[in-house]
């Protein structure tokens, strides 16, 4: 074990289900979780230049093949998780989670950043996909970016430099990661943005699966329309292939209800693709990232 292994963690063919919000997906070649981003940026020099490379954090969008994942696999969830005002910008890390950073916002009576309590993956996550809910989107509230390439060089970015839409950002460069972000939001009232996160999670407790591993929303809504009302009105509700379900309480998460593979997720995603398609006329566009190789 070199120097770097000692002081963090770099483990070999671990098995990336316990990384993942669905708890299925076969081993990565190896998973480095830094201390620090001094140590993370001296693992990534270590990289070969052909190496691939996958940055995680809670794993609450992604689906992990049984074959697993060749290269690296770097998470972000327990490493990076500075929060802090810097100045009169929220700063958060990519491994901080958003509903943490909602209820510091609210702490710090700033407004603007309540949805992030309803999206249950990382700041770095959230970046990566543009993720929203409730009618707002994280890039609505950036700033500034801090982001890390595979030579471990770091660079603060413009928000105007990227190019974000609807659950996807353009990135401006090849091969750079997110490590944090500036967020710019309106003084606020404590009170009044505890309850409005508050409702924020009555609302999805009342409505999502909670209680069930699941990846967040499977498809993203169609313009004018909800994938979720597609997938009911075509029938699939409860549908089940193997231990992978269409949740009874919201159509638009899959489920794991036990001894479910990443095989049987994957199948029934194509066959939710297939009927909406055939009975709604809809081709429905997957939200959830899908990587690693087949069993």
């Amino acid at each position: 074990m070199t120097p770097l292994e000692a002081k963090s963690q770099v483990r070999k063919n671990e098995s990336l289900a316990r990384y993942t919000s669905w708890r299925v997906g076969g081993a990565a070649d190896r998973v480095f979780i830094a201390e620090n981003l001094s140590q993370l940026q001296t693992f990534m020099q270590t990289l070969d230049h052909f190496e691939p490379v996958q940055f995680i954090g809670l794993g609450s969008n992604l689906l992990v093949r049984d074959g697993g994942v060749r290269g690296t696999v770097v998470v972000m969830h327990q490493s990076l998780s500075d929060l802090r005002m810097d100045g009169k910008y929220l700063y958060a890390e990519a491994g901080v989670t958003c509903a943490k950073v909602a209820r510091f916002s609210a702490t710090e009576s700033k407004q603007g950043a309540e949805f992030l309590a309803g999206i249950p993956g990382t700041i770095g996550g959230a970046l990566a996909m543009n993720a929203g809910c409730y009618g707002s989107e994280t890039w609505n509230i950036v700033h500034q970016v801090l982001t890390i390439n595979r030579r471990g060089e770091t660079h603060v970015r413009n928000e105007a430099e990227f190019i974000p839409s609807y659950r996807h950002v353009e990135m401006p460069m090849p091969d750079e990661w997110f490590l944090g972000a500036w967020f710019k939001l309106d003084d606020g009232s404590e009170t009044v943005s505890q309850q409005k996160i508050k409702q924020l999670l009555a609302a999805r407790l009342a409505s999502q699966p909670l209680n069930l591993p699941s990846a967040g929303s499977t498809f993203r809504n169609p313009h004018g329309d909800y994938a979720a009302r597609l997938i009911e009105a075509s029938g699939l509700k409860g549908y089940q292939i193997g231990g992978a379900q269409v949740s009874p309480k919201h159509a638009n998460f899959i489920v794991n209800v036990g001894d479910c593979s990443a095989l049987d997720i994957e199948l029934l995603i194509r066959h939710m693709k297939d009927v909406v398609l055939e009975k709604q006329g809809v081709a429905l566009q997957q939200e959830v990232r899908v990587i690693g190789d087949y069993e």
